[in-house]
């Protein structure tokens, strides 16, 4: 019974070692659980079993950490999960209609200052110049600068 207690602490402790250095950022409850866990197991192995199996353990414990880690930057496991594309196109590059300052539009969402606004019945992104504008609201064009589109309540 002592060997399974000790067995299940030392490879919970290592797996939240690893799932903290793959997954989760920063040093969080999960890598502290699981080095407490491993001290956990390597003590009871020292405290049932006396120091000789207890060194054992303790380096068994050492040798599968330190060749998980090596395994992890050799292997890149994390690759699958990472974004390997870049964004490489710009706010309203794709605009079908050709906007001019005056023309008067509806908002399609709570513009905070930025937000989407309907103009010929194509949704686009606007900008107001720091004021809140809720849904639904009739908005006109003040500036066009570059894509950026400025507007203001409809008065």
């Amino acid at each position: 019974m002592d060997w399974i207690v000790i067995l299940i602490l030392i490879v919970f402790g290592i797996s939240l070692i690893i799932i903290e250095v793959i997954f989760v950022p920063g040093t969080t409850f999960v890598g502290i659980g699981g080095i407490i866990c491993l001290i956990f197991g390597v003590y009871f192995g020292f405290n049932y079993y006396g120091t000789t199996i207890g060194f054992l353990i303790l380096c068994i414990a050492l040798i599968t950490i330190t060749s998980s880690f090596i395994y992890s930057l050799k292997a890149k496991p994390w690759e699958q999960f990472s974004l390997k594309e870049t964004m490489t196109s710009t706010v309203n590059e794709d605009i079908g209609i050709k906007l001019i300052v005056g023309n008067i539009g509806l908002t399609t969402s709570d513009l905070k200052p930025v937000g989407k606004a309907l103009f010929e019945n194509e949704e686009i992104e606007v900008c107001t110049q720091g004021d809140f504008l809720s849904n639904g609201k009739e908005i006109k064009i003040i500036k066009i600068d570059h894509n950026k589109i400025y507007v203001q309540l409809n008065i």
